[in-house]
């Protein structure tokens, strides 16, 4: 699994100099950006916790239950109880899913992700229980490093999109929108996060 720079990054950023909304947010927040863990455990328990909460309070949280947990793997959360990871400030429901996945933590990695279609990615991390589209989509930009990700219903996507483009009112017409950034979806995303964020994205 690929670490540190996505390969396709430098095109990127070159490919989104003809961008007028793109290349000024490239200017605005610098040419570095997404960096990959080649970690993808730790990539989907960390898009769990962020599920429908603020980028700042899903940071608060993970640093309590990485300080708890230590370097997370599925050995280590499975030495903590459904309480124990709940005391974070994870919900129940959430710490039951990731005590899940380090259960199956197998099943899941051993998977050919390098291989796969992004639906035949999606179709297998849905089939765990906790994760659905959303965490499927930050782990196909975040751990996996897929260049042309757009998550949909993604709250700060779409808001991010409304602020830039007036016209804009409903999550179909963002995803309309989005599609000017095809093939590099993923590095939008990135670059629309960072635009209400005093923190960038990170899972």
């Amino acid at each position: 699994m690929e670490k540190g720079e996505p390969s396709w990054w430098s095109d990127a950023i070159q490919y989104f100099q003809n961008d007028d909304i793109m290349a000024e947010c490239i200017e605005t927040y610098g040419k570095d950006g997404l960096k990959g863990r080649g970690d993808l455990f730790y990539t989907i328990v960390r898009s769990i916790i962020g599920q429908q909460i603020s980028v700042i309070a899903a940071e608060s949280i993970w640093n309590r239950f990485e300080t708890m947990v230590g370097q997370v793997t599925p050995g280590h959360v499975l030495q903590f109880s459904k309480e124990e990871i709940a005391s974070c400030g994870i919900t129940r429901p959430k710490s039951g899913y990731i005590l899940g996945l380090a259960n199956d933590s197998e099943e899941l990695l051993n998977f050919p992700y390098a291989t796969s279609t992004e639906l035949e990615i999606r179709k297998h991390l849905i089939r765990f229980k906790g994760v659905g589209p959303w965490t499927a989509e930050m782990v196909m930009i975040f751990a996996l490093l897929l260049p042309d990700v757009y998550s949909p219903k993604d709250i700060g996507l779409v808001n991010a999109i409304k602020r830039l483009f007036p016209g804009v009112e409903s999550m179909d017409q963002a995803e309309e929108v989005a599609k000017r950034w095809t093939p590099y979806r993923t590095m939008a995303c990135w670059y629309l996060w960072r635009t209400l964020d005093p923190i960038p994205v990170e899972y």
